[in-house]
């Protein structure tokens, strides 16, 4: 059965009707609650444990009101995680004990928000006086939480259980006071005990001090004006969103795209359609033609994936501007039936829950081509492109896990070359670990990283770059890689070339080399992997290029003047003076 939900009950029309708190004290404390979950970030960056999170960023933070409703999210913070991940994992909390049933100095812990198991939000409750005023939330992800792999991601799990400990809306601590055992089980269920448990130290600090920030507000402002304020700052969002899609043309819009593989099936394509609808000042995004949920690992949750399609999509589309909150998305509905990969059953395995969604987000961009086609872009490399090396530190039985996903390039613009390399759309801020890092802690080498000359779709104007990469390694250990999209690369817009795809190599000590794109490999000391990712698609077609950005293009490295000539019909000699100016040969568009 298809149903249709709309979790911030939009409404048709917001007047802008006369608040009794003065427009200054709104926007200030509007502004107070944005720093003080960027505090929170900062604080998370300066004294978490393990490279994903120190470095990486692998995390986000947020505050919902009462009733789990978004006031405002960090302005760096992965946005896969804040979605609706914030406001779902209170909303159970709430279910679970009722609002009742928190105390100060509660710390709530749950993985149950519809990614893999290694996201674990946890939140503490503000309170003025025995009221709820709101949850101060950090969504993190564990470097390790039990489960068939270390690192808790497995292609080959085909239920939930095979991933790692489940733990739904369990009090980490009870006013206070720490639960000990609950400590314990995760820290036995961990094969990095030392950097999980100081990330979760890291985790914690911050929901105290988003508390306590939160807390000096309410008592600078008092309890009447601080809620009138939020309401004021909803309505402002909510009609700064219907503005925006009222722009839009009336229409029902539709892109598809399709996946490699769901990484057990192999060869054997993902097909996904994503229909959008602007009717007045609403958006709706349908999922409901999206596959049914799979065997394999790559389902997603209702809050953790049809709605982070939906909001992301709708942010990127046509709302990239300002501080979301619970009113941004009061428009926006959402079609999911349940059992797809985006709304999957309990019981299924979603360790590569992400493997769709960076695609999906894109597909609600590319729908709106005809619409708005000045403000969309051609396809990113949509793929995170992860890799892992893991086994025991040489001479001992210390675990490690060396983790990172790829950057690629991001779609050309009407008015620009493409962006990049970034990492996906899912991403946000997310770092590069540095190379110095990783080499100090684990037993691996880079021996080269660059950008990949020629990955870019051509274009009037070019998409952005993807990389490459090289690692050695000094150590027995087992090496997994996730890459997609080889057969469906990023696409143009408005007569744009496609980008390429990504890939990986593995060349063993011997000389012998091979493929990977979804495999698990044992990897012997010597031998190395290199590891590309996509660019990004073009933008208009590519005889409109001026000449002198593509001799800039040549002499940068970015494009060869092989691929001038093939893609640009420009033909260069050795000092990049134009010999002649020709027909191109045509790459797919969109």
């Amino acid at each position: 059965m298809t149903a249709e939900t709309n979790l911030s009950a939009a409404r048709k029309s917001v007047p802008e009707a006369p608040s009794r708190v003065d427009p200054v004290t709104v926007e200030v404390i509007k502004r107070r609650l944005v720093s003080i979950a960027d505090h929170m970030d900062l604080n998370i960056t300066r004294t978490a444990f393990s490279l994903l999170v120190s470095e990486y960023k692998d995390y986000a933070v947020g505050i919902v009101d009462g009733e789990g409703r978004l006031l405002c999210q960090s302005t760096a913070g992965m946005p896969l995680f804040i979605a609706d991940v914030l406001g779902s994992c209170v909303r159970d909390g709430l279910k679970v004990y009722g609002a009742d049933g928190f105390a100060e100095g509660d710390v709530v812990i749950s993985n149950d928000i519809g990614q893999h198991l290694n996201n674990v939000a946890m939140y503490t409750p503000v309170f003025e006086g025995r009221t709820i005023v709101a949850f101060v939330v950090v969504v993190m992800h564990w470097v390790d939480i039990g489960g068939r792999n270390l690192g808790s991601t497995s292609r080959f799990a085909t239920d939930i259980w095979q991933e790692g400990l489940l733990i739904n809306t369990v009090k980490l601590y009870s006013a206070g006071r720490l639960n000990e055992e609950v400590q314990r089980i995760i820290r036995t269920n961990s094969r990095l005990p030392e950097e999980l448990m100081g990330d979760i130290d890291a985790q914690i600090g911050a929901c105290y001090m988003g508390r306590d920030g939160v807390d000096g507000i309410v008592k600078k402002y008092g309890l009447e004006v601080f809620r009138e304020s939020v309401v004021a700052m909803w309505d402002q969002a909510e009609r700064a969103a219907r503005k925006a899609i009222a722009a839009v043309p009336d229409g029902i819009y539709t892109a598809e795209a399709f996946m490699d593989d769901d990484g057990l099936n192999r060869g054997k394509p993902i097909p996904l359609k994503v229909k959008v609808v602007i009717k007045g000042d609403e958006m709706t995004v349908d999922l409901s033609e999206l596959p049914k949920e799979t065997k394999s690992a790559i389902n997603a949750g209702e809050s953790g994936g049809g709605w982070s399609v939906a909001r992301l999509g709708f942010r990127y589309a046509i709302l990239p501007e300002g501080h979301a909150s619970e009113g941004t998305f009061r428009p926006l509905k959402l079609v999911l039936p349940q059992g797809n990969i985006m709304n999957c059953g309990p019981t299924a395995a979603r360790s590569y829950y992400n493997l769709a969604l960076p695609t999906l987000i894109d597909l609600v961009i590319k729908s709106l081509a005809t619409a708005i086609p000045d403000r969309v872009a051609g396809g990113h490399y949509a793929t995170f492109s992860s890799v892992r090396f893991r086994g025991n530190k040489p001479g001992t039985r210390q675990a490690f896990q060396c983790a990172e996903s790829g950057f690629g390039g991001w779609g050309a613009l009407s008015d620009g070359d493409g962006p990049g390399p970034f990492r996906t759309m899912c991403h946000g801020d997310t770092r590069l670990i540095p190379m110095e890092a990783q080499e100090a802690e684990f037993p691996i080498v880079f021996e080269s990283m660059g950008l990949l000359p020629d990955s870019g779709g051509p274009g009037e104007f070019r998409g952005g770059l993807g990389m490459i990469k090289k690692y050695k390694v000094l150590a027995p250990c087992e090496f997994s890689v996730s890459v997609d999209r080889t057969a469906c690369p990023p696409w143009g817009i408005n007569g744009g070339g496609a980008a390429t795809g990504g890939g990986a190599t593995i060349t063993k000590a011997d000389g012998s080399s091979g493929a990977v794109l979804k495999e698990v490999t044992n990897m012997d000391k010597g031998d190395r992997v290199t590891i590309w990712t996509g660019g990004g698609g073009g933008y208009g077609p590519a005889e409109k290029r001026a000449i002198e950005r593509i001799r800039q293009d040549v002499s940068r490295g970015h494009v060869s003047r092989e691929a001038a000539e093939r893609d640009y019909g420009v033909v260069l000699d050795e000092q990049l003076n134009v010999v002649r100016r020709q027909a191109p040969v045509k790459r797919d568009s969109a």
